[in-house]
């Protein structure tokens, strides 16, 4: 993420150990489904028709659909 990419969408849900905090990031398309790598798995998330304001900034909300984890 470079400067000039500021937060644009919020990622909300999944199991307890994603859910606990809300997570703030930048995504490139906001209308297209996420898949967000984190080690040995994807979580995978779908744009809603929500927005959150936050700093005075619309962020697109996504909300958590299920995981896939990495084949060896």
């Amino acid at each position: 993420m470079t400067s000039t990419e500021r937060p644009n969408a919020l990622l909300r849900g999944g199991p307890q150990d994603i859910s606990a905090q809300p997570e703030y990031r930048y995504v490139e398309e906001s209308t297209e489904k996420l898949k967000v790598f984190q080690g040995n798995y994807y979580d995978h998330y779908e744009p809603t028709a929500e927005n959150e304001v936050r700093e005075g900034r619309a962020h697109r909300v996504y909300v958590w659909t299920g995981r896939t984890y990495v084949a060896e």
